[in-house]
């Protein structure tokens, strides 16, 4: 029993060390791209717009990366953050519209938790009634835009419509850091810790390492499924919450294509598309790294098209990667199995 489980037990320290010079591989080409982009414009590091758009502008995206990271992981997608993510942002301006005078706090809890309920759908129908995610999640991508339009409309909420405590959310600093990105981080450790200290966090992989396995173990797969999807249905609701006191003005087509890119940088980050493998903190760096090329690219010059190539080619890349690593590691347990 001994030399089977020391050989499996130095798999998994092997291929989490993969995972960890993933996020260090993403980090260092984070910081190679604001460096260039800095010798080009020195204003993109070196000035304090520079320095605020660096940590704000990818706040919103980190939150809803974080979400769909742990669905991901989960062996699952969700495709409907970004609807998710435009109709909290509607609803939490309307809070402000319909009900004069109520309290941030509360315009902020109310989108959550409507965004969790959202995400509650989603959960429902994918761990209940065994439906593809993707499938379920792409027809409530359209289905909650639908409602978003039917509700907006023509109309939009206009930074006039909402309390300047508000909106100071979006520019408001603390020793120089923003706010929303200091929100951002917290969130960000909290989910971090929950997925790497607690047995729900662990179960979170077991199932999306092998969900059959998982519910043979008598791990409670439905629930932990039903539960990410929830998480990230709240992390987009709190996303538009972030995204109308960032912009200040909210159409019904606000969060448009924001689930792409939540999944892209998932797995940049390194989030296994095949789930059971990353880890949040590279998906917020992933989500980092998109944000950051997509204003450093026209600085140095860069037509449209080949900054959209190269996301592409980032995304591409990163699941070749995850498969050559899944093939390897298949490979490697059957040689530990036929040592033992």
């Amino acid at each position: 029993m001994t030399t089977i489980s020391a050989p499996r037990a130095g798999l998994r320290k092997s291929f989490g060390g993969v995972g960890k010079a993933r996020e260090v591989g993403i980090l260092i080409a984070l910081a190679l791209v604001v460096i260039a982009a800095t010798v080009k414009n020195p204003n993109f590091l070196f000035s304090a717009d520079g320095w605020r758009d660096l940590l704000l502008t990818p706040s919103i995206l980190m939150l809803v990366a974080v979400g769909q990271a742990i669905v991901i992981i989960t062996r699952n997608v969700d495709l409907s953050v970004g609807s998710v993510m435009g109709l909290t942002a509607y609803l939490t301006g309307r809070l402000f519209i319909d009900i004069p005078g109520i309290p941030i706090i509360l315009v902020v809890l109310a989108s959550v938790v409507f965004g969790g309920l959202l995400g509650l759908i989603n959960g429902a129908i994918v761990a209940l009634a065994k439906v593809p995610a993707m499938v379920i999640t792409l027809g409530t991508l359209y289905a909650y835009r639908g409602i978003n339009v039917l509700w907006a409309g023509s109309d939009r909420v206009n930074a006039s419509d909402m309390p300047r405590g508000f909106l100071a959310l979006g520019t408001a600093q603390v020793i120089g850091i923003p706010v929303l990105a200091i929100v951002a981080l917290i969130v960000l450790a909290v989910a971090a810790w929950y997925m790497r200290n607690t047995r729900g966090g662990r179960e979170y992989y077991a199932i999306g390492s092998d969900p059959a396995a998982a519910e043979l173990y008598g791990l409670k797969v439905t629930r932990r499924v039903l539960s990410a999807f929830v998480l990230s249905g709240a992390l987009a609701g709190l996303a538009g919450v972030f995204y109308a006191a960032r912009y200040g003005s909210v159409s019904s087509q606000a969060g448009a294509g924001w689930e792409l890119d939540a999944v892209g940088a998932a797995v940049i980050g390194g989030i296994a598309i095949m789930g059971g493998v990353g880890s949040v903190w590279g998906a917020a760096i992933g989500a980092m790294l998109l944000m950051t090329i997509n204003r450093a690219l026209p600085i140095l010059g860069i037509p449209d098209f080949w900054q959209r190539a190269v996301v592409g080619a980032l995304i591409i890349g990163a699941i070749v990667l995850d498969r050559v690593l899944a093939v390897r590691q298949r490979q490697q347990l059957i040689e530990a199995r036929d040592q033992s």
